[in-house]
């Protein structure tokens, strides 16, 4: 799958789930959980000792995940990403190294900016998807309606994570510069460790009947 359908379908789906995975055992059931729900997409932080062998299990062993490596923040993070099967990378800022290595190693690459000439380095690059973190301290929102003014005919599209819950993820859905949404509520680190798997399940239901509702609703 290429950059561009890649995205696509990430945009179809609206909601990525954020997560910490600190038992790679947990790995592969958590997104055969999120696969069954209907919203087989997923980011998995590298914020932890388990992280990397976890994108390889889901890689390996669930394929129709559509697999993210998040919290990239050098070069040799992109390198290990790529090389334990991660399909798309996300930062929660943008550098020079960060978006050579994505390019070098070909990952569709989501960077991260709250500002406008951090935006323009993205456009610069290439790059019209942007991850804007942390949303909920730099306004929301307000803050990305401000922003779609200038950018506007750049066609950059934003990923609103951070401060994103399950009562104001429509909110920012509904602006026409964002293409998804990460958000650590479909499956919170507590609830990965202790297994909750219907929980977890429940929420990720919510989100496709939600996202499908908004979506019959526009083509009307």
């Amino acid at each position: 799958m290429n950059a561009q359908d890649l995205l696509a379908a990430v945009e179809r789906h609206g909601v990525v789930p954020v997560v910490e995975i600190d038992d790679v055992a947990d790995a592969v059931p958590l997104a055969r959980t999120l696969v069954e729900a209907g919203l087989p997409v997923i980011e998995v932080t590298l914020r932890t000792s388990s992280a990397l062998e976890s994108v390889a299990r889901i890689a390996a062993e669930v394929p129709e995940c559509l697999l993210g490596a998040g919290t990239l923040l050098t070069a040799a993070m992109v390198a290990a990403a790529v090389d334990a099967g991660a399909q798309f990378g996300v930062s929660p800022g943008v550098s020079a190294a960060l978006l050579t290595a994505a390019a070098e190693r070909d990952l569709p690459f989501i960077p991260g900016a709250v500002t406008p000439s951090e935006i323009i380095v993205i456009l610069d690059a290439g790059i019209r998807h942007v991850k804007f973190f942390p949303a909920g301290a730099y306004g929301g929102v307000p803050t990305l309606k401000a922003l779609a003014g200038p950018f506007a005919a750049t066609g950059v599209r934003f990923m609103p994570t951070g401060g994103a819950t399950a009562a104001n993820v429509g909110d920012y859905l509904a602006l026409s510069s964002v293409f998804a949404v990460g958000g650590t509520w479909v499956a919170p680190r507590a609830d990965v460790a202790a297994r909750r798997w219907d929980d977890i399940g429940a929420r990720a239901r919510a989100i496709v009947t939600a996202c499908s509702a908004r979506a019959e609703a526009v083509t009307r």
